[in-house]
């Protein structure tokens, strides 16, 4: 699998799972002009330590910031951060992948509180729309850095919301008997009209938005019993994206490049 991307990247919820291995591998196979802002809740705790030793064999590639996708003024502080670090290069990539479940699966209606509902929409939903508008400025700067005919591509300016195979509407027949997750669910459908909207709004500036779907991951919210592991997942989206081009933006594919329905 290619991996063909670089500049400045921001990845959300980097501190473990897909997120954490997904920082590994941009700092593994991207080239020197790399740097990778990798953002987590408490960059200090005890469940960043990896993260922290990751940032340590990768010395100047990786910078640790404190971010909580559900708190605006974290956001709006590490925007700021992340801004006057890269100066005028621009942000190229904002991986939105921090995203939480509510209740433990299978979170059937019965077991689903309102206070879940409203948690978990915040974090999956809210969350990536404050980060793609305080760091629009940034991937406006990178975006203009192109040539006015040059493709829209994850090198040049975009943004990955990262969602799932169950948040398809068409799919839910399918899928709904492995895991009703109402919460979880509903927040990916929201997510995924929000990558639509975001794609129709930023194509003026020539910012690229598409959600793709990892993979059934075997993570703390996968579990034990899902079929890939978050190397596979983290490559093959590395991958897709590498691909992205005008035509996928405001597309929901999965790490392989299939294109998922609505």
């Amino acid at each position: 699998m290619s991996v063909t991307l670089g500049g400045n990247i921001v990845v959300t919820g980097s501190n473990r799972g897909i997120g954490l291995e997904l920082v590994k591998q941009l700092a593994e196979k991207t080239g020197e002009d790399t740097h990778i802002y990798a953002c987590c809740r408490e960059p200090e705790g005890p469940r960043a330590e990896a993260l922290r030793n990751l940032s340590a064999q990768y010395p100047g590639k990786i910078t640790i910031m404190k971010l909580d996708t559900m708190d605006e003024d974290s956001i709006s502080t590490a925007a700021q951060a992340v801004s006057k670090q890269i100066g005028a290069g621009g942000l190229n990539l904002l991986i939105n992948n921090a995203a939480i479940t509510k209740p433990a699966s299978p979170a059937s209606l019965s077991a689903t509180q309102k206070k879940d509902m409203m948690e978990v929409y915040e974090t999956n939903v809210v969350g990536p729309f404050l980060l793609a508008k305080m760091f629009l400025p940034l991937l406006q700067r990178a975006a203009e850095r192109g040539s006015p005919g040059d493709k829209m591509s994850c090198r040049r300016s975009a943004i990955i919301n990262v969602s799932t195979l169950i948040s398809s509407m068409e799919k839910c027949a399918e899928t709904f008997h492995i895991a009703q997750m109402y919460a979880y669910r509903t927040s990916k459908a929201a997510l995924n009209m929000l990558t639509c909207c975001q794609a129709e709004d930023f194509k003026a500036h020539n910012i690229l938005v598409t959600a793709i779907h990892p993979g059934w991951v075997r993570t703390d919210m996968g579990g034990e019993q899902a079929p890939l592991t978050t190397l596979e997942s983290a490559l093959g989206m590395l991958s897709v994206m590498s691909s992205l081009s005008n035509k996928d933006s405001g597309m929901l594919l999965d790490w392989e490049g299939n294109t998922i329905p609505w």
